[in-house]
């Protein structure tokens, strides 16, 4: 029996090469290829997969988040693929869960796959709840801590320079692109604002609307309509919508 395997990752190299090594395998065929995250969750909802090779870093929805989406009873075998981030190789590492670095190693592949085949053989999942779960859990612990941006470069016109993201006043969301406000001037940064939030100080930017973000310190006063949203109001006078949701954070980051 044949291993129903997809592959996901942004960068067409990346598969062309993952494809080239696998089909070196009889045992696995390659039934598809995903650019991006929401092309994967459109892929295991609509044809049974066993194996997935999926790109920690990808536009859109990154791999983590592509497993929160989908379910962990859901998921097929699982190898994540990685460029460079030592934190999640670390954390797979602790955990026992298999994967792979770019570039691929057709030593280190087949050695992966022979793991996979024999959990496979004995219909077991090649990750547990629990063991996802640490693993999910070590990553964000890692990014919270370790990650937070301190400068985001932007571009303006021919020439780049570094803004301090304590001088944002506040992010909005643009499809995906950023628009970040500071003092009289905006600046575009192509990155959309589920990316951007995990990469900021939680305790110091908070998500009040899901096309918002504000810096708390910028915050002058906050208004709520009803039960489910209402209103922040900056330090310079701007009205900022807010969700139930965003009204939450920022009572749990005034509490902490």
């Amino acid at each position: 029996m044949k291993l129903r395997t997809l592959i996901a990752d942004d960068e067409p190299l990346a598969r062309e090469r993952l494809k080239l090594l696998l089909a070196a395998d009889k045992e696995v065929e390659i039934i598809g290829e995903c650019r991006n995250g929401r092309e994967v969750l459109e892929s295991l909802k609509s044809a049974p997969i066993d194996l997935l090779f999926l790109d920690i870093q990808m536009p859109g929805t990154n791999g983590f988040e592509v497993i929160e989406d989908m379910g962990l009873p859901n998921m097929p075998m699982t190898v994540f693929v990685t460029a460079y981030n030592e934190y999640a190789v670390k954390a797979f590492e602790v955990h026992a869960l298999d994967y792979l670095t770019k570039p691929i190693e057709p030593k280190r592949l087949e050695t992966a796959l022979s793991r996979i085949k024999e959990y496979f053989a004995q219909k077991q999942a090649l990750m547990t709840k629990d063991q996802f779960a640490a693993i999910l859990s070590s990553f964000q612990k890692a990014q919270n801590s370790d990650l937070h941006r301190k400068r985001i470069l932007v571009r303006n016109g021919t020439k780049e320079s570094f803004i301090d993201v304590n001088d944002i006043e506040w992010i909005e969301a643009a499809d995906y692109y950023c628009c970040l406000h500071v003092g009289n001037k905006t600046h575009m940064i192509r990155e959309s604002i589920k990316q951007l939030e995990q990469k900021l100080d939680t305790a110091k930017f908070v998500r009040v609307h899901r096309s918002a973000i504000v810096n708390i310190d910028q915050i002058r006063e906050i208004h709520r309509e009803g039960r489910t949203e209402g209103w922040v109001i900056l330090k310079s006078d701007l009205r900022l919508k807010m969700s139930k949701a965003g009204w939450q954070k920022l009572v749990a980051v005034n509490q902490a």
